[in-house]
């Protein structure tokens, strides 16, 4: 007989969903039936009568509802559950924020009419979306449903929904407000894309490039043992990766949270080339996170206030999942700010003001790539842990990127040939590859496997020739 634990996730979680939905809906019902039961049943009839009108006088049963238990439930919505040691109201929340994503129809309860008013209940929230035809709550329907007129757990909920809650903090909820003077609690509450997925499939999809997600992935073929840099500048990225492995040990296990700022900032330098964008990459596959590398033309705008909201998206996705964030050419975003002689200035250095405190509370390795160091802001220098120059690869370093470029389907020139090559030119490890990649074609295009040396002379001048240099 299969283990309960070998189950496909989606079913598990469909079992474990159903019942928390069944119990859900207990609720709604008992809430409801409560909530109407404190009408006359004349003035109910006549539509003159507001449930509010008699609050106390029915008893609220809806905790003698007893919620399904997860203690031997292996799903990953019950371990999230049981993880997070959620209570009873937390779950009635999620299940209220993820019913709009699986079962839309159990909330048009919550359309009913208010004869008196010829309108819906006020106390109920909730909104309608522009291409979602049901009931779309709010935190109003949450407070509603869990508290009733009990103005005491009402007020116990708020906290529910402040932004050091988990919910908030970890991305859970996301919680749309308005603008103007609306009550914060008729913001509407959405369960993220993320853990809809999650809850659901038992897995989280990646997100995807767009202008409320503007960075993509960064992945790489290579191997860590592929990566060919300078002596020094191995050990300090020796230093980047056991930060990788043992930072979450030392912060949490060792209690050093409470001493050190959060999260790992780091800036690499260089000429183009040096593999600044591999290492990152390479780091994310080395320990298996993903790397996001930002689009800093995505982000940046020339309207007040808008580089800040572009980039607090990224920030606000990454949160709580460990990823590595990649800010190539960062100096378009991390620069020297200016000496302010207009409101435009002043408002540059406000938002570098931002940028400092928005890195300054991530808590995972923030990389910011910058051909120049000195391009960079002191301000943002200051408050790294780790600034690694690339710089161009000598003689020795050279060798190994034209030893290792090649196919292994290929003939390559002989040690000697790649060691005089790498000695008389001085290329950097893109430059490299491109050579390898012209010289490769052209044997394919003989259909030979034999590289020449011809053809690498060939392509070292194209190189030399993009960078204005003769040979």
């Amino acid at each position: 007989m299969n283990n309960a634990a070998d189950k496909d996730p989606v079913l598990l979680n469909s079992e474990s969903l159903s019942q928390e939905i069944t119990w859900f809906a207990q609720v709604v019902n008992e809430r409801l039936r409560n909530y109407f039961s404190a009408v006359p049943a004349e003035k109910a009839e006549n539509g003159t009568a507001h449930p509010a009108e008699n609050v106390g006088i029915f008893p609220d049963g809806i905790s003698d509802i007893p919620a399904p238990d997860f203690a031997q439930d292996h799903s990953v919505y019950a371990e999230f559950v049981n993880y997070y040691r959620l209570s009873r109201d937390e779950r009635l929340i999620l299940m209220l924020a993820i019913i709009p994503y699986v079962q839309p129809h159990l909330l048009d309860v919550f359309f009913t009419d208010n004869k008196a008013l010829r309108r819906g209940y006020t106390e109920f929230g909730g909104v309608k979306g522009s291409r979602h035809s049901g009931f779309i709550p709010t935190i109003e329907t949450a407070l509603f449903l869990l508290a009733g007129n009990d103005l005491a757990h009402r007020f116990c909920l708020y906290r529910l929904f402040e932004p050091d809650h988990i919910f908030s903090a970890h991305h859970i909820l996301a919680i749309e407000q308005g603008g103007g003077n609306e009550p914060y609690y008729c913001s509407p509450l959405h369960l993220t894309e993320e853990y809809v997925d999650y809850f659901t499939t038992g897995t989280i999809r990646k997100p995807q490039f767009s202008m409320d997600f503007p960075a993509r992935q960064l992945t790489t073929g290579m191997n860590w043992e592929d990566l060919v840099v300078d002596e020094f500048t191995a050990q300090q990225l020796d230093e980047l990766r056991i930060w990788l492995q043992h930072g979450r040990t030392l912060y949490e296990d060792w209690g050093m949270n409470a001493k050190l700022k959060p999260g790992y900032k780091v800036l690499f330098h260089g000429s183009p080339g040096t593999g600044k964008t591999l290492t990152a990459a390479l780091l994310g596959k080395l320990y298996n996170l993903d790397v996001y590398r930002v689009d800093l033309s995505m982000v940046i705008s020339k309207y007040i206030g808008e580089t800040e909201k572009n980039l607090e998206k990224v920030f606000k996705k990454a949160e709580n999942k460990n990823w590595i964030l990649f800010f190539d050419e960062a100096d378009a975003l991390f620069g020297k700010r200016t000496s302010i002689s207009d409101s435009h200035d002043k408002y540059a250095n406000q938002e570098i003001s931002y940028l400092l405190q928005r890195l300054e509370d991530y808590r995972g390795l923030v990389i910011l790539a910058s051909n120049m160091r000195s391009n960079v802001d002191e301000a943002f220098t200051r408050r790294l842990q780790s600034i690694i120059h690339f710089q161009k690869p000598q003689p020795r370093e050279r060798f190994q990127l034209w030893m290792n470029g090649f196919s292994k389907e290929c003939l390559m020139p002989i040690q000697d040939e790649l060691m005089r090559i790498a000695e008389q030119y001085d290329l950097s490890g893109g430059s490299i590859m491109n050579v390898v990649q012209f010289a490769s074609l052209q044997a394919l295009n003989r259909n030979d496997t034999v590289i020449r040396v011809d053809d690498l002379v060939v392509g070292i001048r194209k190189e030399y020739r993009k960078e204005g240099k003769t040979l």
